[in-house]
């Protein structure tokens, strides 16, 4: 992880990669709660013996599962020691580009895209996040333009 003292020290980043989060696995078992939370019950994501002869050979997660995973892979790929409050402000873009298979171990690949100061202290980061699945890194299982807004 990589930490950076005030919210000031990233403003210079602008354009470069800020972190790499840690590995996050997706097993059945986090597939079907996501897919009992959300009411999104397709068997493509549910019901393993009918996926087997779908067309990814198994189940897959939710794209929204893996979208919802963001704030995960912010809490291990950097942090800001002065910051006392972070607010998710949207997103920009999102695409999945690449399913996720049942079992897969994801990442997310944090760019920062733009730095805007807020009053009060604070600033609006816009970060690419690449997300990737372990042993396919040149094929992203998504890409989202990410912003938070960061208060020290």
């Amino acid at each position: 992880m990589l930490e950076f003292e005030r919210l000031q020290d990233l403003r210079e980043r602008v354009g470069e990669e800020i972190g790499v989060s840690d590995w996050i696995a997706l097993p059945q078992s986090r597939i079907q709660a996501f897919a009992e939370a959300t009411e999104d019950l397709q068997w493509i994501h549910t019901d393993p013996a009918r996926a087997a002869a779908g067309p990814f050979g198994g189940t897959i997660a939710h794209g929204f599962l893996t979208l919802s995973l963001l704030p995960r892979f912010y809490e291990t790929a950097f942090a800001v020691r002065s910051v006392r409050m972070g607010l998710n402000y949207g997103l920009n873009r999102v695409r999945f580009p690449a399913p996720v298979p049942v079992d897969s171990r994801l990442r997310g690949r944090f760019r920062l895209v733009s730095w805007e100061s807020l009053p009060g202290g604070g600033a609006q980061l816009c970060t690419e996040v690449t997300v990737e699945r372990e042993g396919q890194p040149d094929k992203p299982v998504c890409v989202a333009e990410s912003l938070v807004r960061m208060f020290e």
